[in-house]
């Protein structure tokens, strides 16, 4: 579950050596675009993106960049960890890193297992073993300021429940300490964390948490040693019915219901075909041990969880003999082990590891099959919506580093990029709109590789199988071409030196890497030291060949293993329909069972669990969680260096940081005379740029030419409002980054894609529709929230409408209609991407921005002037005028999903309202007390939000995974009355307010420093406006609150409603409030 973030790339920075990042499930707070990309194996404890978001960035909307290196996370998955810098500012030598000292590890109870310096991340880093417990404990020291702590248990599940999921939501529900409601969200409203979440994997559970204030850092330690081993859930019964699942029952006339967050969020992961095939597959391939069940909870199973095996589950696993504990950072080394003693030192030995441990699965004799059905709309050709996807298992047993460093390679070689053989064979053969699986999952106790389509026909299942058999045959047999070979290794050791784990702490990564090989009792310190076996697999393809070293991989762990699952997935468009019945039987059944008197008892219970969930901790409560005061907070805003100047009279942007030697830059291009109708056609415009040939070049030779020279290049139209304009900020935006010594190249690739490539590959271009309707597809069922949030932007303001064109059901419908166009008419397609190419490829309006050190960004300025003097001087086009927005009613988009995405938008600005600093504070707690309690807590959703984008003026409620519709309109009608009703004393205001400052001063890297600069120049924020807008924030008071009622009343009163819906639920609202909804089916 999520209750923090959760971007797909950044979760997948802890594998080194492959593409997926498979397991786990999370506690945090949602990414509205990313969300349903979240690794089938990991869950959240909260919608991770939803907790961090950037003041300035969310309110940007930046469309899926088009990338050379196609899923530019999947490098990251496999390599980012290993960087050989750890820490993006000049490195220490080791000898400046204090580690642990003997006597102190001594006094305190622990022992020294291992002691090594780890060249690759430049930290020292100590294995310890708590004499009393066997805790093992990793203490890894250096100057990197973004402290990690994280505490995982090995936690395999014996059946589908749910358990670990449920118990990793509970655990942080209030502890012995701290015995509040949710300590979870009091960090959340007060801390300067920059990462906290927490994990469930299919046999693991991770609590990390992160920041650069070490006072703050050690708060957010003890709430969560406190939470695992001392948790309030064990005794009170109410938190695992709010967390895991209750039935609810307001009136005995009335039916009952079944509620609880984890159920709710899993109704969510179980409306999605390709969440359904990815569990399908693990539970096929593993059907022997813990992995054969879901971790994560099927909520046709959940409601079969008891209290007492809930207890029972935390009793056994939950101890120090059973955890991993790992620190990483600038802190003091001698004080993470005297903040461990004071709980493990609680505790004795316990058979905890024994009754852990993961057992392997045995190799299959000979191939299985499986055919699933999933919940497909009723719209369209469904005997085109198949999906199949081949499976292995690929060893019985754990591999040595050396081989998984050759099948991450691999992995690379034959998907990596669009112009990898495997993933271009599959989709060039139009048998399929889109790739699923993607290839190697090392996350496990035992490795696992997956390939296949979806989109396809059903008399084409057979035809999909033998494609991806015979192109691994021929792969095996041929080999890779050199370029190739050498476009993969190039863009691994670039990942390496960058170290470039996004907004994931480099810290948070290396645990996750280091407890791939850590939970099973193996060498913790091996996933840390990739540099020799990297060295050693280079010179084996040096001396042998690159073929003599991949050819016996496919052959030994796909071609000749029998431990091989296909799954084919059937669309059922009565799937959806017959789980709901089938629910509402079942609790039919149990209301039949039940007395009057036990109908009464149930109301009872579910008005008392009401009122204790919408009831506020009190002051004291509050009071116990450790907190930072605003003494702590720096008074001026973060200054970022930027020197503003000119080459040929196009404006520049430098800004000298310290990024190893790497060169960032973006080149902007001004969008503002494409002609209205030509928008929709921009996003696919960006792929073929980098998807297509030359006069030269075939894409494939162009794809590995930036592999070999650059760390990549990606290109992507950006959209906002600019408060106080009428015409929005409409951007094309080319990002590329490269060693210095490469600047040149970087340049002239840049060049190539924009003015070389030719747009004249129809079927190409058909695989692209194909693949961006299959992609957009998949976001309506998974992140609905954010196809809500773009519909009403489209309604509220030009910028929106632009963005929804873009990236939403308005570009999903254009999709659906160009597919058939591509074939009918392709040289007005064709015409029209060149004449995007004419209307936005001009030195008028064109900026470039540059991050790196000062000698490199002056070296690099002659291939920037030349790079210029290739560009035409102005456009052929006038700057044009868009004037457009969606009709504004309320509008239900049905798809087939058994959860709700329900939005709600105004814009504030239109009152009157004048924008101050408190807003940011104002809307943080919103959505961390009212919405969290009423739409989460008592509403059972996954999530419920807000989020104000200052530059147009829209504030926007909305939900996630949501059981509810209506009454999650009514809680955001409420929230004026809310602000104009709340009490608040001095701790609990200074706690929004330390809060708000930790997203304003949100923890980045150098790429993202220089980025975020570009974004307020384009935007037209200003370094004294942002010293006033925290000055605002640091002043906020009770009264900024009650006077902004008003503004938020006006989205009550003439609000705009947007809701991603199940057709039952919109039937329901349409019988309770009449024509509310225009109805639209988007799927």
């Amino acid at each position: 579950m999520e209750r923090a973030t959760l971007l797909r790339s950044s979760l997948a920075c802890n594998r080194l050596f492959s593409f997926r990042s498979a397991n786990m499930l999370s506690h945090s707070s949602l990414s509205p675009s990313f969300s349903s990309s979240l690794p089938r194996s990991r869950r959240h404890l909260v919608p991770p993106s939803l907790t961090k978001r950037s003041l300035l960035r969310r309110h940007c909307r930046l469309l899926p960049a088009a990338s050379s290196s196609s899923s530019s996370f999947r490098l990251q998955k496999h390599f980012s960890t290993l960087s050989p810098r750890a820490v993006a500012t000049p490195s220490q030598s080791p000898s400046e890193f204090a580690g642990v000292s003997d006597e102190v590890a001594e006094k305190l109870g622990f022992e020294k297992v291992s002691e090594q310096f780890i060249g690759e991340c430049k930290s020292k880093v100590v294995l310890l073993r708590h004499k009393k417990t066997g805790a093992e404990v990793m203490s890894v020291s250096n100057d990197d300021e973004n402290k990690v702590f994280g505490i995982v248990f090995r936690t395999p599940p014996n059946d589908s429940t749910g358990i670990p999921h449920i118990l990793e939501h509970s655990v942080l529900c209030g502890s012995r300490k701290y015995p509040l409601k949710e300590p979870f969200v009091e960090l959340l409203k007060g801390s300067l964390n920059t990462f906290l979440n927490a994990f469930t994997y299919p046999d693991r559970t991770c609590y990390p948490v992160a920041s650069t204030n070490t006072k703050d850092f050690y708060n957010l330690v003890d709430v969560y040693l406190d939470a695992v081993f001392f948790p309030k859930c064990v005794e009170d019964f109410q938190t695992f019915q709010q967390e895991g699942w209750h039935y609810e029952l307001d009136n005995p006339s009335e039916e009952i219901t079944y509620k609880g967050v984890v159920f709710n969020e899993m109704k969510g992961v179980y409306s999605q075909p390709d969440n359904i095939l990815g569990r399908t597959a693990q539970q096929a391939l593993f059907p022997d041990n813990t992995y054969g069940v879901d971790s994560g909870g099927d909520p046709q199973v959940i409601p079969k969880l008891t209290y007492k095996e809930f207890k029972e589950f935390h009793r056994k696993y939950y101890h120090p003999s059973n955890a991993r504990i790992w620190f990483y950072g600038d802190d003091d080394a001698n004080e993470r082990l005297r903040i461990l003693s004071e709980y493990l030192d609680m505790f004795d030995a316990s058979s905890a590891p024994k009754e852990s441990k993961i057992e392997p699965q045995k190799l299959f004799s000979e191939p299985v099959r499986i055919v699933e059905k999933y919940p497909a709309g009723e719209g369209g050709d469904l005997k085109k919506k198949h999906m199949v996807c081949l499976n292995w298992l690929l060893s019985d047993k754990p591999l040595d580093l050396e081989t998984e460093l050759a099948l991450g390679f691999l992995d690379h070689l034959m998907l990596g990029t669009p112009a990898s053989p495997l993933r271009k064979l599959l989709l060039e053969s139009g048998l399929g709109e889109a790739i699923v699986g993607g290839g190697v999952e090392d996350e496990l106790l035992q490795p696992q590789f997956s390939i296949g389509l979806k989109g396809v026909s059903e008399n084409d299942i057979q035809k999909v199988e033998e494609l991806v058999m015979s192109t691994l045959k021929k792969l095996a047999e041929d080999g890779f071409d050199t370029d190739a070979v050498e476009a993969s290794m190039n863009t691994i050791e670039f990942s390496l030196r960058e170290n470039n784990t996004g907004s994931f702490p480099r810290g948070l990564s290396l645990m996750l890497r280091s407890l791939g090989k850590w939970i099973y009792d193996m060498d913790p310190f091996e996933p840390l030291k990739y540099e020799k076996p990297l060295m050693d697999l280079k010179a084996r393809i040096a001396e042998e060949g690159s073929k003599a070293v991949f050819s016996p991989l496919i052959e030994k762990y796909i071609l000749n293993n029998p431990h091989r699952v296909t799954i084919e997935m059937q669309p059922d468009p009565e799937k959806a329909s017959r789980e709901e019945a089938a629910e509402k039987e079942a609790l039919e059944k149990v209301k039949a069972s039940m007395t009057e008197e036990d109908l009464a008892e149930l109301a009872r219970a579910t008005q008392e669990l009401r009122l204790k969930q919408e009831t506020p901790d009190p002051p004291e409560a509050l009071r116990s969680v450790p907190s930072l005061s605003l003494q702590d907070i720096p008074k001026e805003p973060t200054q970022i260096p930027i020197e503003v100047g000119e080459i040929d009279g196009v404006k520049v942007l430098k800004h000298d940081l310290f990024t190893n030697d790497v060169l960032y830059t973006e080149v902007v291009f001004d969008m503002s005379s494409l002609k209205q109708e030509l928008l929709p056609l921009v996003p696919l415009f960006c792929q073929s740029l980098l998807e297509m040939g030359t006069k030269d070049l075939t894409f494939v030779q162009l794809n590995q030419l930036i592999g070999r020279k650059t760390g990549g290049i990606s290109v992507y139209p950006l959209t906002s409002s600019v408060r106080g304009k009428e015409e929005p900020c409409s951007k094309l935006i080319v990002r590329g980054k490269a060693m210095a010594g490469r600047a040149e190249d970087l340049f002239n690739l840049v060049n190539c894609i924009l003015q070389e490539v030719q747009f004249t590959d129809q079927q190409r271009f058909k695989q692209f529709v194909s693949q961006s309707k299959a992609r957009m597809e998949n976001r309506i069922r998974g992140s609905g929230h954010g196809i809500a949030a773009a519909r009403m932007d489209a309604k509220l303001n030009v910028s929106g409408w632009i963005s929804e064109q873009m990236g939403g059901v308005s570009y999903l419908e254009f999709l659906q209609a160009l597919e058939a166009k591509v074939d009918q008419d392709w040289e007005t397609i064709s015409s029209s991407l060149e004449e995007i190419r004419k209307s936005i490829l001009s030195q008028n309006g064109c900026l470039i921005n540059m991050t790196s050190n000062g000698k490199n960004l002056t070296d690099t300025e002659k291939y920037v002037s030349k790079f210029l003097g290739l560009l035409p001087g102005s456009s052929p086009y006038e700057a044009t005028t868009w004037n457009a927005r969606l009709s504004p009613g309320n509008e239900a988009i049905v798809i087939p999903t058994q959860v709700n995405y329900v939005g709600k938008a105004g814009n504030v600005y239109d009152t009157g309202y004048q924008l101050k600093g408190s807003a940011y504070v104002i809307s943080k707690h919103i959505g961390n007390t009212w919405l969290w309690d009423r739409v989460r807590v008592s509403g059972g959703a996954y999530g419920g939000f807000c989020d104000f984008d200052t530059h147009s003026g829209v504030f926007s409620f909305l939900s996630y995974r949501d059981p509810n519709l209506l009454k999650t309109l009514d809680v955001y009608d409420g929230t004026g009355e809310f602000l104009r009703q709340l009490e608040m004393d001095d701790d609990t205001l200074t706690k929004a307010i330390i809060g708000t400052i930790g997203d304003v001063d949100s923890y980045q890297l150098p790429d993202a420093k220089g980025y975020s600069s570009l974004l307020r120049y384009l935007l037209g924020v200003t370094d004294e406006e942002r010293k006033i807008r925290r000055e605002e924030i640091l002043s906020t008071s009770l009264k900024d609150f009650k006077e902004f009622a008003d503004a938020i009343d006006s989205i009550k009163d003439i609000g705009v409603v947007v809701a991603v819906a199940s057709p039952d639920d919109v039937d329901a609202a349409l019988k309770e409030r009449g024509n509310f909804f225009q109805i639209k089916k988007a799927l």
